[in-house]
């Protein structure tokens, strides 16, 4: 009579199947994560790269309640075909100051990461109030209220004070002219000020 072997009593025994399976997931992810934080290329921030502006950091939170994110992508991977159409690849250290990141996965509309300079200001204003007037065949819903609506910053100060208990090198000089920064600015200068900003720390061909 043939007896059970070691993998048929396993099979057999749930309880313990499911604890070999967490236990095999969770060496195998430590062993794939924790390494990436004692590398400096992907906890340190790339050479020339500074914390968002007020203003940015403004624009950066219209873009993620607007859900930009949703359609568009930050992340150009190193592959010819998307190097060829946006730039040089995205490297780990240009996200240091990314909380959260806006990696993305979906491309309805194009990946964004080196837009910052590719366009003037004025293109961006005109996009966003109504994308088919510089872009007949987009489909982007336009975002005109923006325009309309002044900046609250109200926020910004305690924002920046977060940010840099957790690493972001904001003097105390930028946080005491933040509301300067953004007197008389509405969600549109911000939005832009975001966008024009995005990737332009490593210089890409254009």
């Amino acid at each position: 009579m043939a007896t059970n072997t070691g993998h048929e009593k396993v099979e057999k025994n749930v309880g313990l199947l499911i604890v070999l399976v967490v236990l095999v997931i969770s060496v195998g992810g430590l062993v794939q994560i924790v390494p990436l934080f004692f590398q400096k290329s992907t906890t340190e921030a790339v050479a020339g790269l500074k914390p968002y502006t007020a203003l940015q950091l403004e624009g950066r939170d219209v873009y993620i309640r607007e859900g930009c994110y949703t359609c568009h992508s930050q992340m150009i991977r190193p592959f010819r075909a998307e190097t060829e159409r946006y730039g040089h690849y995205s490297v780990a250290g240009e996200f240091v100051y990314d909380r959260p990141f806006q990696w993305g996965s979906k491309r309805t509309g194009p990946d964004l990461h080196r837009v910052g300079g590719r366009y003037s200001d004025e293109w961006h204003r005109e996009h966003l109030i109504n994308p088919r007037n510089v872009v007949p065949e987009s489909i982007m819903p336009g975002y005109p209220w923006l325009e309309r609506t002044k900046l609250d910053g109200a926020l910004t100060q305690t924002k920046m004070r977060v940010l840099r208990t957790l690493g972001h090198p904001y003097t105390d000089e930028e946080i005491t002219n933040a509301p300067k920064d953004l007197e008389g600015k509405t969600e549109m200068d911000a939005t832009i000020a975001y966008l024009q900003v995005l990737g332009t720390t490593i210089k890409t061909r254009r």
